[in-house]
């Protein structure tokens, strides 16, 4: 990819960094409703990220454990009783007209039964990432939207995150020349019992949870699908810890244009969780790349070594990004625009991972 071809970049990149600035809206439009399912940690964010805006609400919850959780977030965002729903009473959410849309906060494997649900009840769908634990699900979930006529957006946080914005657009200027290769990470630990160890429940590895981060980063930066695979698994642990999924996976994937990837995660190890991006006249590293906190963007560009650390809106912590999304959504729906991360994108992500999984002999269905 040479400079030429960054210029579509650039459009895509400064659209991303205007998204609808966090605490304005029209004094004549209400902020949309959020459904929260699922009333986990991810959610838990997701709504603390909503309650710092005037774009999102929440406005309802759906949890199996309506006594005690429903009643405890209930409380804390001012959510009457008629509107916690349970997973069996879910489909009455239809006729709650303060519910605009939902957040799909769930186990991976959970995904597509809501968001049919969800779409057949006529809201919206934010999705939480991996979309699905297969492509074919991912393309259920599209049909089933588009026949509903309601949005979905797959919730990739890091895409409206500015700083990564801002990447994009020095890289799409030829700051560091032409791309060459990327390398990328994000190693962490699961605990014994965690659902994500679970094949029903997770899917696979960690790759879905993990390593889909360096994945879409990469993609989303080049504009291009990866072609070719090479990939190894690792289980050190006997403890039966994995006995359902692998301990750790290393791949590489390999470009139309040529620009090669790097890549690894793993639910037991400690390390970093970064992107470096290496062009012919220079690099950029984001570390830490993919938490919740602001990330930090470094490297060598046009010959000069610097580093930046950044703190936006007070200084950048959880839940910024995830109020970004919302509020992305939330003016998707008003305008009756299409979100920047929409359920194909989600879907390309699941191409990628399966073709990874098939490519080191461990295929994830």
């Amino acid at each position: 990819m040479n400079r030429r071809d960054f210029a579509t970049l650039s459009a895509l990149a400064l659209a991303a960094t205007k998204l609808p600035s966090i605490g304005q809206t029209s004094p004549d439009r209400k902020p949309v409703g959020y459904a929260a399912i699922g009333l986990g940690t991810i959610s838990d964010i997701f709504m603390r990220a909503c309650a710092n805006s005037s774009k999102a609400k929440i406005t309802a919850l759906v949890t199996g454990h309506p006594a005690d959780k429903g009643k405890k977030y209930a409380g804390l965002y001012g959510i009457p009783p008629t509107s916690i729903y349970t997973y069996e009473t879910f489909d009455r959410i239809r006729d709650n007209q303060d519910v605009e849309a939902v957040y799909v906060g769930l186990p991976n494997s959970m995904h597509l039964e809501y968001t049919q649900r969800a779409a057949l009840a006529g809201k919206h769908v934010l999705c939480e990432k991996p979309m699905a634990i297969s492509s074919a699900e991912c393309r259920t979930m599209i049909a089933a939207c588009h026949a509903a006529k309601v949005k979905l957006m797959i919730a990739y946080r890091i895409q409206y995150e500015p700083l990564w914005n801002r990447a994009i657009q020095m890289i799409s200027s030829g700051a560091i020349g032409q791309l060459q290769s990327f390398q990328g990470g994000f190693y962490n630990h699961q605990d014994a019992g965690a659902w994500r160890l679970s094949r029903k429940l997770g899917g696979g590895g960690s790759v879905l949870d993990l390593g889909i981060y360096p994945l879409n980063a990469i993609r989303h930066i080049t504009r291009e699908e990866p072609a070719n695979f090479t990939a190894v698994v690792s289980t050190r642990d006997h403890s039966g810890r994995f006995a359902e999924v692998e301990q750790s996976i290393e791949w590489t994937m390999k470009f139309p244009s040529g620009i090669v990837a790097s890549c690894g995660c793993s639910y037991g190890q400690s390390g970093p969780a970064f992107l470096t991006v290496n062009g012919d006249q220079g690099y950029l590293d984001m570390r830490p790349g993919f938490f919740y906190d602001a990330p930090r963007l470094s490297g060598q560009v046009s010959g000069q070594t610097g580093g930046k650390q950044i703190d936006i809106a007070g200084n950048g912590r959880n839940p910024y990004q995830f109020t970004i999304e919302a509020e992305h959504f939330a003016s998707c729906i008003r305008n009756d625009r299409e979100p920047l991360s929409p359920g194909e994108e989600g879907l390309k992500d699941l191409l990628a991972i399966e073709s990874i999984y098939r490519a080191a002999g461990t295929p994830i269905a």
